[in-house]
């Protein structure tokens, strides 16, 4: 038998023969960085093949956060998925989910680990996790992301290692990992820097858990964004704008403030304005996600440092920074998802969170996560982690979507993920209403005024003016008038003019 040190060498197909049916498996990855990519595939011809003889085969999948291709998508085509958390992307997942076939966990990404720990989800019957090296004692140099693989590696009973081969060896000199004890006797975190170090540059585990080595030489399947467009351009310009007048006044230091950025088109395109803006000064940032335009701007000096779980980037992108890893690795930290997501490091430090929301309503509750209030998407991720404890929580979305059909603007969210009590700024292309200090109604009539598409100003108007007197005004016959005329008729307005 080949051997990967004291570890046999296992195929994929033969690691995926260790996975029964009903089981829980940890993947390792956040976002398509740094996920398990052989032992899925072949997790998707077992089940395919166990269904064709009339056998079930699924299994309960926990990772990080989303994952690749591999999991969120192939897994879900073959039915070898029965339940997930604690977030995905996939298009196939999504409707399974929604059509009720597999049960979805939607939760705060930096409540996984210790979830996971405590035991809330059950036994971890395997961690597929993906690494540059595994040492004979245990040490494993994880590759793009970090996420929750330290815990996984710690708590699964079962563990098989996928060394990938194209994944640069020196991306170990990113990774800044430490295991928090479990409460009540936790000691202070003792970062107070975004670039602050505190833990070694490996997972570890029980090498007698490791029940195999495959080898893989498949690279992250990240895919790029589009190109900022004059919607995004326009909203990182209010956005800006808004941000040079703080610093005018001097509720944003001259030195700037770290910032966490969401993941997305608009999200990517809003950092590569704000990071060109010659009012902005240089900047670092306590994120989740280290994404391409954050390269670039790193590479020019605009970005000095960021902290993140994830290299969410194209292969492009992680070869720049492979290339010039001795300029790279001192500038960026990854670190285990309860780190870089944690309340009281974000509050902390006083990070500017951007997150990007499906819809706002008028009063500044922001949907991030469901269509309609009831379709999923893809989940809250960690912009409630950000958005409770930053210093500034904005969120962001183009004021109208399908052609003007949809208003992101609403008189009320059918499903809420972040709430007034936690939103503060909100910015499409139309404006931005800064909500700080302003009871409801002000709310209301600042994001109607600023926020609102010209096509729905009017509606939503009159939706205040009709409504029942209250601290917070409604009308309980017509507040998901918009939502159930989209429904039924494909538009918010039936017989709006675009």
């Amino acid at each position: 038998m080949t051997k990967y040190g004291p570890y046999p060498v296992i195929t994929a197909k033969e690691a995926a023969c260790s996975i029964s049916n009903g089981q829980t498996v940890g993947f390792s990855g956040f976002g398509a960085a740094g996920g398990a990519k052989a032992v899925p595939y072949a997790l998707a011809d077992k089940a395919e093949s166990e269904h064709r003889k009339g056998r079930p085969f699924a299994m309960r999948v926990l990772t990080g956060a989303s994952s690749g291709l591999a999991i969120d998508e192939v897994l879900a085509q073959s039915g070898a998925i029965s339940w997930r958390a604690p977030y995905q992307t996939g298009k196939s997942l999504r409707n399974q989910i929604n059509n009720q076939d597999v049960e979805y966990v939607d939760m705060h990404l930096s409540h996984v680990s210790q979830t996971m720990v405590f035991g809330f989800f059950g036994k971890l019957d395997m961690a597929v996790v993906e690494a540059s090296e595994v040492t004979p004692d245990g040490r494993v140099f994880l590759t793009t992301s970090i996420g929750i693989s330290p815990t996984m590696l710690a708590r699964a009973e079962k563990v098989i290692i996928e060394i990938n081969t194209v994944q640069s060896p020196r991306l170990r000199e990113m990774a800044d990992i430490v295991m928090l004890p479990p409460p009540p006797h936790r000691d202070p975190i003792p970062i107070i820097h975004p670039m602050s170090r505190i833990g070694v540059p490996y997972a570890t585990v029980d090498p007698k858990k490791v029940i195999g080595v495959v080898l893989n030489s498949q690279p992250d399947t990240v895919s790029e964004f589009s190109p900022p467009n004059s919607v995004s351009r326009q909203i990182a310009n209010h956005l800006v704008k808004f941000l040079v007048s703080e610093m005018k006044a001097g509720r944003i230091p001259k030195g700037f403030l770290p910032i966490q950025a969401g993941v997305g088109n608009v999200a990517n395109g809003v950092m590569g304005v704000l990071g060109a803006h010659p009012d902005i000064p240089e900047f670092t940032m306590y994120t989740e996600v280290f994404q391409d335009s954050q390269v670039e701007l790193m590479k020019a000096g605009r970005i000095i440092g960021a902290s993140a779980t994830s290299l969410n980037i194209t292969e492009e992108a992680l070869g720049v920074i492979v290339d010039n890893m001795d300029y790279f690795a001192k500038r960026l930290v990854l670190r285990p998802q309860e780190i870089s997501n944690h309340p009281g490091l974000i509050r902390r430090l006083g990070v500017i969170s951007m997150n990007t929301a499906l819809e706002m309503d008028i009063y500044g509750n922001v949907n991030s996560s469901h269509v309609y209030g009831m379709d999923i998407m893809n989940g809250i991720g960690g912009s409630g982690d950000f958005s409770r404890n930053s210093y500034l929580a904005v969120f962001m979305t183009p004021s109208i979507a399908k052609d003007g059909r949809i208003s992101t603007v609403v008189p009320m969210c059918p499903h809420i993920d972040n709430d007034e009590h936690s939103v503060q700024v909100v910015v499409t292309e139309q404006g931005l209403a800064d909500l700080r200090g302003l009871g409801p109604l002000h709310r209301a009539r600042k994001i109607i005024e600023n926020c609102a598409h010209p096509l729905y100003k009017d509606y939503l108007y009159r939706y205040i003016e009709n409504s029942r007197s209250g601290h917070i005004p409604h009308d309980l016959t017509k507040c998901f008038e918009l939502h159930r005329n989209l429904l039924e008729t494909g538009s918010m307005l039936p017989g709006l003019k675009l």
